[in-house]
């Protein structure tokens, strides 16, 4: 299977995949904002209710996660810390070149919002 992108037409190809399947699944964890959108517009048009019957994530906190028609549960990346460590990482990297890579995290934070709830009984 191809891979779909991180676009709306991303999220609504993979929930038009998710509504030709046996039965839907309690949940879908998108890969970003834009993704978990576009499968929210296609389930919504299905009647599939949101989250009544599928929950739905997304990542990154955009605007759009925001807008009361979506009000998507996402996880928020704080880039301003992103961009602090970004910047001390390439400056460590010029002052001492031999130093070898690190992996440095920044926690995100869930922003729960009214796309998700708990599963469906049945």
């Amino acid at each position: 299977m191809r891979e779909l992108g991180y676009t709306e037409e991303a999220g609504s190809e993979a929930a038009r995949r998710l509504l030709a399947g046996a039965a839907l699944p309690t949940a879908l964890v998108a890969g970003n904002d834009q993704q978990a959108v576009g499968a929210m517009w296609v389930l919504a048009r299905a009647g599939v209710s949101i989250p009544g019957q599928l929950s739905v994530t997304g990542y990154d906190d955009t605007r759009f996660a925001r807008l009361s028609a979506v009000d998507l549960t996402t996880a928020s990346q704080d880039t301003a810390a992103l961009g602090r460590r970004a910047v001390a990482a390439a400056v460590r990297r010029i002052e001492q070149p031999g130093l070898p890579p690190q992996r440095i995290a920044v926690e995100p934070r869930l922003v729960i919002r009214s796309s998700t709830g708990p599963p469906p009984a049945s």
